[in-house]
């Protein structure tokens, strides 16, 4: 089978490293011939690519797709997908994030390539931006979602968004969770000593961590705030903040007006292979965004048996489970995030069960090679 998947950057974040799982293991478990078509990555987030590009990986760029609006690129951006397209001639053209989504399935629609698959792998409107944007994006996807044959989305909460919005009818979705080296997570505990002792924790501390860019609506600011009643309470604890972006300097600032430098350490920028050692590192997981599909991070601290405390967004319900696997709260609710913390914090026994409970789960929902055999099967039903 030959297929194309086009994605707007491939940066380091949770849509490119699902793209780059999905398209190693067609080319390894299927035989797949597959091009992965992207424009530059840019910006603070780091380069996937690097490490990580399988050679037998076909590589297109598209020097004019962009993450911003901007009417000339994004018309350059176009044609040079569809010309690409145009010259491999794929059976599937699958598509991610918003700008590729919409620029690659116009262009594959215009072409009448036989199978055209899409995944949602965040919504690109949502309740925090201005109405006229918010307005510009939903139509931009409901004109997309008229031009493919089907729509993947990450979670359940994710399709139920979009349906909600008329973006496309139930029957047009298909849910396929996202895929990840699960036994790198499981092993997380083997690394705990050694990066413990590297960021200067003790056997003693209980470190909650947080894995997200510093870029808005990742929430940040709302575990620096419970963190001040948090080490009131409990001096023991520590906050891991694992990711780089924009905001860094914002975010050190409130921690230093609220006197909390000693409890707060930064990794800055880290590749996904290091995430588990960081894990290994955690006692407990903070999910504090404000909006995002499935977070990866959830599922991964689950797998190393790490318990979550999860803002209700999104798809954060299907695998943060209230007294289970975790704790969910309600966004903003600072109370409510220093009680489940302190919870969790006070009580090993407690981790070790939630934790425990969490990893069984994920490890059915979460391998790569299972996400993509899901995908495999719906590409083969777009072509009978």
């Amino acid at each position: 089978m030959k297929i194309v998947h086009i994605i707007t950057r491939m940066i380091v974040g949770g849509a490119q490293e699902n793209t780059l799982y999905n398209c190693t293991d067609l080319i390894n478990d299927h035989g797949d011939d597959v091009t992965l078509i992207t424009g530059p990555s840019l910006g603070p987030e780091g380069e996937l690519l690097n490490a990580n590009a399988n050679p037998k990986l076909n590589m297109a760029v598209a020097p004019s797709l962009r993450r911003n609006i901007h009417p000339w690129h994004d018309w350059q951006a176009y044609r040079q997908i569809k010309q690409l397209l145009r010259e491999l001639q794929p059976d599937i053209v699958h598509t991610h994030s918003a700008k590729a989504g919409l620029l690659g399935r116009w262009a594959a629609h215009r072409l009448k390539i036989k199978g055209i698959v899409h995944t949602v792998h965040g919504a690109p409107f949502h309740p925090y931006q201005n109405p006229l944007p918010r307005c510009l994006f939903r139509y931009c996807e409901k004109f997309a979602a008229r031009r493919c044959h089907k729509l993947i989305s990450v979670c359940d909460a994710m399709t139920n968004q979009l349906v909600a919005a008329k973006v496309a009818p139930l029957e047009k979705f298909a849910t396929i969770y996202s895929g990840m080296d699960i036994s790198d997570f499981i092993d997380a505990d083997s690394h705990r000593a050694s990066v413990r002792h590297e960021l200067g924790f003790s056997e003693d501390d209980i470190v909650v961590g947080k894995i997200a860019r510093l870029f808005d609506l990742k929430g940040h600011e709302y575990l620096v705030t419970a963190a001040s009643e948090i080490v009131k309470a409990n001096p023991a604890v520590h906050f891991l903040l694992v990711g780089d972006g924009i905001l860094r300097k914002q975010i050190e600032t409130q921690i230093e007006r609220a006197r909390l430098s000693e409890h707060f350490h930064f990794t800055g920028l880290v590749p996904p292979s290091q995430i588990p050692r960081y894990l290994g590192a955690m006692d407990i997981l903070a999910h504090t965004s404000l909006r995002e599909g499935l977070a990866r991070a959830l599922p991964q601290a689950l797998l190393a048996g790490r318990p979550v405390v999860s803002f209700d967004i999104d798809g954060a319900k299907e695998v943060c489970i209230s007294d289970e696997t975790g704790y969910l709260i309600e966004p903003r609710d600072i109370a409510a995030l220093e009680t489940a913390i302190l919870k969790l914090a006070e009580s090993k026994s407690l981790r070790e069960e939630l934790g425990n409970r969490g990893q069984r789960m994920c490890e059915i929902m979460y391998p790569h090679q299972n996400m993509t055999n899901q995908i495999r099967t719906l590409y083969e039903h777009l072509l009978a």
